[in-house]
């Protein structure tokens, strides 16, 4: 399975349903990076997503996006190979 990475802050409502997701997807390692604790955190991901809104997924190597962006991932049927990394 692919290595998930997932850029959130404490009161995110948006973070909590990707990570949600995630889990029902059968994803239980997911390394969770707290942007609203680490300021040095925040301008990483927004270098590496050009975002500044949070969640910011990766799985693998592929920046998903946020939560919006995973869920019409995981509609359209392409999360699951995308986490298998297929």
């Amino acid at each position: 399975m692919n290595k998930v990475v997932l850029y959130h802050t404490a009161m995110c409502p948006y973070c909590v349903r990707a990570e949600r997701l995630l889990e029902a997807k059968g994803v239980t390692d997911i390394e969770k990076i707290r942007v609203d604790l680490d300021p040095a955190q925040r301008v990483i991901m927004m270098e590496r997503t050009g975002r500044r809104t949070v969640p910011q997924i990766y799985i693998g190597d592929t920046h998903v996006g946020g939560f919006d962006d995973l869920y019409a991932l995981d509609q359209a049927g392409r999360l699951d190979p995308l986490l298998r990394g297929e």
